[in-house]
This record gives structure tokens, C-alpha cells and sequence, in this order.
């Protein structure tokens, strides 16, 4: 089923989400890798995280130094496994979904059951088509980490398609499908 949703998303708006369903996002979502990730924990947010969306992604940036504003050229997912071991402590936070490639393990999983929260698979080669989604580049933060790695935030608009993959009730497609290979 297909699902619209808007930023800040609610944590009753996730629980109704379940794995298998199509989601397409608007409003803000934010960037973040695993410097990121791991400097959020070690000195906070710079960005309120209630309700947000984390998309695990290395965008490719035209900046205009004259006007100090920035364009975005391509951003698609990145592996998501690489933010595993601060993922669950990011959820905490009060984050409501992730956008990323791949999945993530066992223990992001039970975060996500934990938090209320929800993993959305990103199609891997689909950076130009997400582009045509994003309205603006709102801001950056901690762009000492390079661009790839800084936190851009972004106004979106039908942001996706997006699969729910891990769902907050425990549902997770890729064990689905890894089981059904080993049956």
C-alpha cells in the first residue's frame, strides 16, 4: 500500500506502517553517515530529532561561494550496516525513520520495535531520480566532516518511492526473504 507521509512523523503514524508498504516523504529529512551518527552521540544534535528522518546518504553538492547556498546534484542511499554500532543510541533520540540500502542488524532492529521507529530501503543507482524530490537545501551542519559526511537538511516533497523493510511491530523483509532462500 502506498503511504504519504510529512515530517515530523508521529509515532502513531509509524505504528501503522508495516513492511511491504510504499511511503513517499514530505517535509524535512536529514542527511547523516556514520561520523555523524557518532559525533550526534558524542556531542548532541545540532538538529531536533523528534520525529525525524535520518537518511543514510553521501550527497554530491554544487555550492556558489557569492550567495553561500547550495544545490544538490545526486544523493542516493549508502549501506546502511555502517551506522550499526550507533544506530539503536540514535534512535533514542527520538527518531522515526531511516532511509537507507541493505538493511541494518539485529540490534537496530529491536531499536526500531523499542523506539516506534522504522527502516526504509532506498533503491540502490537511483540518486538523479531522489534529486527531483528535494526542493531545497535548507542547511548543513558539521560540514568540517565533508560533504559526504556533514548533515544536510533537506526540504523534500514526495520523497521517495521508499519500501518499508523493518517495520516497529518486528517485521523485517530481508529475513523474510533470507528464509525464504534457505527453505
Amino acid at each position: 500500500m502506498n503511504k504519504k507521509l510529512k515530517t515530523p512523523i508521529s509515532k502513531d503514524d509509524i505504528k501503522k506502517l508495516n513492511s511491504g508498504d510504499i511511503v513517499y516523504i514530505s517535509g524535512t529529512i536529514y542527511t547523516a553517515r556514520d561520523r555523524a551518527h557518532q559525533r550526534i552521540l558524542d556531542e548532541g544534535s545540532p538538529v531536533d530529532l523528534k520525529g525525524a528522518v535520518i537518511f543514510h546518504a553521501g550527497p554530491i553538492i554544487q555550492h556558489s561561494n557569492e550567495k553561500n547556498n547550495y544545490k544538490m546534484i545526486a544523493v542516493g542511499p549508502t549501506t546502511s550496516t555502517r551506522m550499526n554500532p550507533y544506530e539503536p543510541d540514535v534512535l533514542k533520540l527520538g527518531v522515526s525513520a531511516i532511509i537507507g540500502k541493505g538493511g541494518m542488524d539485529k540490534g537496530t532492529e529491536d531499536a526500531l520495535i523499542e523506539n516506534d521507529a522504522v527502516y526504509l530501503a532506498a533503491v540502490g543507482g537511483c540518486a538523479a531520480l531522489y534529486v527531483k524530490s528535494i526542493l531545497e537545501v535548507k542547511g548543513v551542519n558539521w560540514i568540517d566532516l565533508g560533504v559526504p559526511e556533514a548533515i544536510w537538511e533537506l526540504e523534500v516533497k514526495d520523497f521517495g518511492p521508499l519500501v518499508v523493510s523493518m517495520d516497529s511491530h518486528g517485521n523485517n523483509l530481508y529475513e523474510e526473504v533470507k528464509k525464504k532462500i534457505n527453505a
